[in-house]
C-alpha cells in the first residue's frame, strides 16, 4: 500500500510541550500507518530539533531542516520532501482530533475536483481573553463554521467578481492535494514578494495561507469546509494580549492588499508613500487609540492596511 498522505508540521524555535502535544496526537491518528507519513520541518531553529525530538511511533517520521527562515520556505521544502498525494500542515501547536487524517484523506479520495479543505479549529486559551477579545473580528486561526460542509470554486467567476471565501481552511490543519497545492509552489517559489506574505521569525505576517488558497481556486479546485476535520488550537497567554493583538492585527492587513493583487482582486486602490503618516495619525484619533487596549488594536489594523496598500504598484 502506498503512502497516499503527508502529514507535515513545520517549527520554528517552538514551544516544546506544545509541539509534545501535537505530536502525541499525531500518533494517535487512526489512519492505516501504512498509508502515510511524518515530516518535522525544522525552519531554521537555533537549537535544531533534530538532536532533540524524537519521532519514534510516528509512520516514516523524519526530520528535514530548512535554514532559510520564513513558513512559506518552508511548506515549499515540505512539498518538495512530500511523498503523499494529500499534504496536511499542522501547526506546532495543534492537536488534531483522532481521525482527523483519516477524515481528510477520505474526503480527498471521494471528491476528485476537492484542492484544499479545513474544518473546525477550537481555541484551547492558555489564558481568558480579555472580555473585548469577540469584538475584534481576530481569530488567531480558530473557527467553527457549524454541522454541514461547505465550499467555493472560482470556474466560470470573472476575476473583478471574486471574493475570498468564507469557508476557505486556515493554515491550522490545512489539507490539500497535492497536485493542486503545486500551482503555488510552482508561483511563489522564484518569487520573493510571495514568500514574505507568510510568518517569518517574529514577523506576523499572513498572507500565505491566502496566497495557498487562491492559487488552488485559481488553477480550477474547490475549497471547502469539513465539519469532521476538527482540531484544538492551543493559544498561549501572551497572544491574547493587546501588544500581540496589536502586531498580528497590523501585520494581517500590511500583507493582505498585496496577496489580493497578486491574483488580480484590488477593493482598495493604491496610494503614495507620503500620504501614509497622515492617514495613520487620522486613524489614530478615529479609534482612540491612546486609550490603549482594543482601540489601539484598531488603529494597528488600520495602519498595516495604509502601509499595504502604499505597497500596491
Amino acid at each position: 500500500m502506498s503512502v497516499a498522505l503527508s502529514a507535515v508540521v513545520c517549527a520554528h524555535d517552538p514551544r516544546r510541550d506544545l509541539l509534545d502535544a501535537t505530536l502525541e496526537a499525531l500518533r494517535a491518528q487512526t489512519l492505516d500507518p501504512a498509508r502515510w507519513e511524518f515530516l518535522l520541518v525544522d525552519n531554521a531553529s537555533a537549537d535544531p530539533l533534530a538532536g532533540r525530538v524524537g519521532l519514534d511511533g510516528l509512520p516514516r517520521g523524519r526530520h528535514v531542516r530548512e535554514a532559510r527562515i520564513g513558513l512559506a520556505l518552508a511548506r515549499l521544502r515540505a512539498y518538495r520532501e512530500a511523498a503523499g498525494a494529500v499534504i496536511v500542515f499542522v501547526d506546532d501547536d495543534n492537536v488534531l482530533d483522532p481521525g482527523y487524517l483519516e477524515a481528510a484523506l477520505a474526503r480527498f479520495e471521494a471528491e476528485p475536483d476537492l484542492g484544499a479543505c479545513g474544518g473546525r479549529t477550537i481555541a484551547a486559551f492558555e489564558a481568558p481573553p480579555p472580555p473585548w477579545f469577540d469584538g475584534l473580528g481576530i481569530d488567531l486561526a480558530c473557527r467553527d463554521l457549524g454541522d454541514d460542509a461547505l465550499s467555493a470554486c472560482w470556474t466560470g467567476v470573472p476575476v473583478e467578481d471574486r471574493t475570498y471565501p468564507r469557508c476557505a481552511p486556515v493554515g491550522a490543519g490545512l489539507a490539500v492535494r497535492r497536485e493542486a497545492f503545486g500551482r503555488y509552489v510552482e508561483a511563489a517559489a522564484s518569487d520573493p514578494l510571495r514568500t514574505g506574505l507568510g510568518r517569518a521569525g517574529r514577523s506576523l505576517a499572513s498572507g500565505e495561507d491566502n496566497d495557498i488558497v487562491m492559487s488552488v481556486l485559481e488553477a480550477g479546485w474547490r475549497v471547502a469546509y469539513c465539519p469532521e476535520l476538527r482540531l484544538e488550537h492551543h493559544i498561549p497567554a501572551g497572544r491574547v494580549e493587546a501588544g500581540y493583538l496589536a502586531r498580528i492585527a497590523y501585520g494581517a492587513n500590511r500583507t493582505w492588499p498585496l496577496v489580493l493583487d497578486v491574483h488580480g482582486i484590488r477593493p482598495w486602490g493604491a496610494i503614495a508613500g507620503w500620504t501614509a503618516p497622515l492617514r495613520k495619525a487620522r486613524a489614530y484619533v478615529r479609534e482612540g487609540a491612546w486609550r490603549g487596549g482594543p482601540h489601539r488594536v484598531r488603529w494597528r489594523a488600520a495602519c498595516g492596511l495604509i502601509d499595504g496598500r502604499a505597497l500596491l504598484p
